[in-house]
């Protein structure tokens, strides 16, 4: 294990966030079997992260009380929110993991923040080596060089990072961490740092050593 990743191991543990670590991500789903009983209420948050390990699937596999949101539709997809909120488990990964033991999340809908900060009884993420950072500047940074304009592309937003392929905040000297354009569409709305939890290890965090997601 590389030493950023067992700094950062480290640092998760003592602000009460359960660290786990595996090699690769066919890994993954044999830890989360440890963890999550049959029968249990599940679900998670939009990912890139959670499709390439298979966990979506996985999910949906029958052995779960699976609420998926994409079964739902137009003014029913609050239905779902507010069932995923009330969860045994909730899946997600993070937008960055700094090696000072903090998770930084951005949405623009929030309802995956508002899983992480609250609600389910766990909170399952699965993070690829590549979203750890040393710091919150740095997690800022990739959100918006990286995170938040790649998301837009994906879901077809046309706000103005999924055209520069950055943050429009990234053109001025001194942009602060929710600088950004004045769309309606725009996904970064709530900003939240989870630093050290009075709920220990109700967040549970898998690192990968591989690249995944973004």
């Amino acid at each position: 294990m590389e030493k950023y990743i067992e700094e950062t191991m480290k640092n998760l543990d003592r602000n009460g966030i359960k660290p786990f670590y595996v090699e690769t991500k066919e890994e993954v789903i044999p830890l989360i079997k440890t963890l999550v009983n049959k029968g249990e209420s599940v679900s998670h948050g939009g990912s890139e992260t959670l499709k390439e390990c298979g966990i979506t699937e996985f999910l949906g596999s029958g052995d779960f009380d699976y609420i998926d949101r994409s079964k739902y539709e137009g003014d029913s997809v609050r239905e779902a929110y507010i069932k995923a909120f009330g969860c045994d488990t909730y899946f997600t990964s993070s937008n960055a993991v700094t090696e000072r033991g903090e998770l930084y999340n951005v949405d623009g809908n929030s309802n995956r923040v508002a899983c992480i900060v609250y609600g389910p009884k766990q909170v399952i993420m699965v993070v690829g080596k590549n979203k750890i950072v040393p710091d919150i500047d740095a997690a800022i940074k990739r959100v918006k060089e990286l995170a938040s304009p790649k998301n837009c592309v994906r879901l077809g937003i046309p706000s103005a990072c999924s055209k520069l392929g950055k943050c429009v905040s990234l053109t001025k000297e001194n942009p602060f961490m929710c600088d950004g354009c004045a769309a309606d569409t725009r996904i970064c709305c709530n900003y939240v740092v989870s630093a050290k939890q009075r709920h220990k290890d109700r967040i549970k965090v898998i690192i990968v050593n591989e690249e995944l997601g973004y």
